[in-house]
C-alpha cells in the first residue's frame, strides 16, 4: 500500500498518494490551476510558469506541474502573488507571440484580465513560415516553446529525436539539426507534435493552404505534383 501524504490547498486538508504533483493534488481538491506547456500525455518540466502556486516557507512561486506534494504542506493557488506572476508570463507572451490560434491562452488572458499593451517596445517573433515537407507547416511566430512536439517527437511517444530546441535567448526556437528540411531527418511524419501544439504552430498543411484561399482542386494538384517530384528526385541524383 502506498503511502499518503496529507497537505493543505487554500485552506482545504487534501490527501494524495507520495510522489503526487501539486497539480494534480489540486485537481483531487476541485481547484483548477492554468497550464501551458503541461499535457498530460507528456512529461512535465515546469517550462511555461503558468502554474506556479506559492508553498508557505518557499521564497521563490513553485511550477505546480512538477512539485511533489508534502507532508503538511501549505499551498495557495491564487493568491495575489500568484495571480500577478501569470498575468506576467500572459503579458510578455501577447507582446511577443502571435497567439491568435490559442483560445485556451487567450481564455487565460481575459480571465486574469492581462494588459497585451503591457510592453509596447518589446519585439514580435516574427520567423518565416516553414513549409518544407508535404505534410504540415511550421509558424513559429506562434511558437510559444512550451516544449510538448519535442517531447512527443522524442522519450514521451515516437522516439525518432526528430526536432529540438535551436538558437540562444530572444531566436530560440524548435527546429531539426542542422536546419535540415523535416524529409531529411528522422521525422516519420506521424502527427503527434500537431497534436499536442497549444497554438497552432504546427498545423496540417492542408488546412494551412486553405487558410491561404486555395481550393480542395488546387491543393489536389499540388499534393500530386509534390509527389511526382519526389519520386523523380531520386534518379535526377544518379
Amino acid at each position: 500500500m502506498s503511502e499518503s501524504i496529507s497537505l493543505t490547498i487554500n485552506g482545504q486538508p487534501v490527501t494524495v498518494p507520495a510522489g503526487t504533483t501539486l497539480l494534480k493534488a489540486a485537481e483531487q481538491a476541485g481547484v483548477s490551476i492554468p497550464t501551458i506547456c503541461y499535457h498530460d500525455y507528456c512529461t512535465a518540466n515546469g517550462l511555461c510558469r503558468m502554474c506556479v502556486v506559492e508553498v508557505e516557507g518557499s521564497r521563490t512561486l513553485v511550477a505546480s506541474c512538477v512539485a511533489k506534494a508534502a507532508p503538511n504542506m501549505q499551498v495557495q493557488t491564487h493568491s495575489e502573488r500568484v495571480l500577478r506572476a501569470r498575468r506576467t508570463v500572459l503579458e510578455m507572451l501577447e507582446a511577443s507571440v502571435d497567439l491568435s490560434e490559442a483560445p485556451e491562452i487567450q481564455a487565460f488572458s481575459q480571465e486574469l484580465n492581462a494588459d497585451p499593451q503591457r510592453f509596447p517596445d518589446a519585439e514580435k517573433r516574427q520567423p518565416p513560415v516553414v513549409d518544407d515537407n508535404p505534410m504540415y507547416v511550421r509558424d513559429y511566430a506562434k511558437c510559444v516553446l512550451c516544449w510538448r512536439c519535442v517531447q512527443v517527437c522524442a522519450e514521451d511517444a515516437q522516439y525518432t529525436f526528430a526536432i529540438n530546441f535551436t538558437g540562444r535567448g530572444f531566436e530560440t526556437q524548435i527546429g531539426t539539426f542542422f536546419e535540415k528540411p523535416l524529409p531529411d531527418t528522422s521525422c516519420v511524419f506521424c502527427g503527434q507534435c500537431v497534436g499536442v501544439c497549444p497554438t497552432n504552430a504546427l498545423k496540417p498543411k492542408r488546412q494551412w493552404l486553405m487558410e491561404q484561399g486555395y481550393s480542395t482542386d488546387e491543393i489536389m494538384e499540388m499534393t500530386r505534383t509534390e509527389r511526382r517530384r519526389r519520386k523523380r528526385a531520386p534518379l535526377s541524383a544518379e
